[in-house]
């Protein structure tokens, strides 16, 4: 693809890009916005360095892409801004948000479209985030495989991953969203499909019995290990990554210990996932 106002250097063969030549903070033409679109789409992340952004600048930049979500299980730290998610851990932290291959929010009826992650603060050394590519993870599935899992069904269960934060009485449908989506989902831009279960949301598989859905998602959740199929992203301060949850998983690394890393979120609301053969 050709990009004529930004320029695009690919991080890894199959996924993630860094985007150069655009000031997010500035308003965005018509054109520049296009492109950034075009490559998020070709690339399913894509990284901005050195990017100076108000919380009003990153929300507005956000919702170029559509509405914004609010996360059902977060707290609101920033008095104003319920768009906020902030992502953060210090020396007080037994564990990181996200360590586990995920998609976010992939629990909601209707899952996010995209997030966008603008780093504050993080240590010399450490603190990357991995990002995987599902359209790869799907297309080099064995034909018996993707024959087995097309058309069936998983739960995405928020409790999952977000128990281990839960107050006493806050066990509610509202605080934890449990929704079911296809196995294999077609992506509405792209039109390509993609592996759509993540060992941080996933519960079972609707159609099998339960140790039959804990075997096969292990097998799916090891599949997407698999290196070739990754890129990964050494932060700096003002470092955006930008990434599309329909077609992309990403965990990060907590390597940093006691250390601190803090970095703010938005995150592009989505639509309903489907599958089209």
């Amino acid at each position: 693809m050709t990009y004529q106002t930004i320029e695009v250097r690919k991080l890894a063969p199959t996924i993630g890009a860094e985007i150069h030549g655009v000031d997010l903070a500035k308003p965005l033409s018509n054109q520049q916005f296009q492109e950034i679109y075009d490559a998020l789409t070709e690339n399913l992340v894509i990284f901005f360095r050195d990017q100076k952004l108000t919380v009003d600048q990153h929300k507005l930049f956000g919702t170029l892409f559509g509405k914004l979500h609010i996360h059902p299980n977060a707290s609101k730290p920033i008095e104003g801004h319920p768009e906020i998610l902030v992502i953060a851990a210090d020396e007080k932290s037994k564990r990181a948000a996200g360590e586990e291959w995920h998609s976010d929010v992939s629990c909601d009826e209707e899952p996010p479209m995209g997030s966008i992650l603008y780093m504050h603060e993080l240590p010399e050394v450490g603190g990357d985030t991995c990002f995987a590519n599902m359209y790869q993870a799907y297309d080099t599935l064995s034909e018996p495989i993707k024959t087995m899992i097309t058309g069936m069904t998983a739960i995405h269960d928020s409790s999952k991953a977000h128990a281990h934060t839960a107050k006493p009485g806050q066990g509610s449908d509202m605080k934890f969203p449990r929704h079911e989506h296809p196995v294999v989902r077609t992506h509405p831009v792209s039109g390509r499909k993609a592996l759509f279960v993540n060992r941080g949301f996933t519960t079972r598989i609707t159609q099998l019995k339960p140790k039959e859905s804990d075997a096969v998602l292990e097998m799916l959740y090891r599949h997407v290990e698999t290196p070739e199929f990754h890129c990964r992203f050494r932060w700096q301060v003002g470092s955006i990554a930008f990434w599309d949850n329909r077609s992309a998983q990403h965990r990060a690394l907590f390597d940093y210990w006691p250390n601190k890393r803090y970095a703010h979120r938005v995150t592009v609301c989505g639509d309903k996932p489907f599958f089209r053969g």
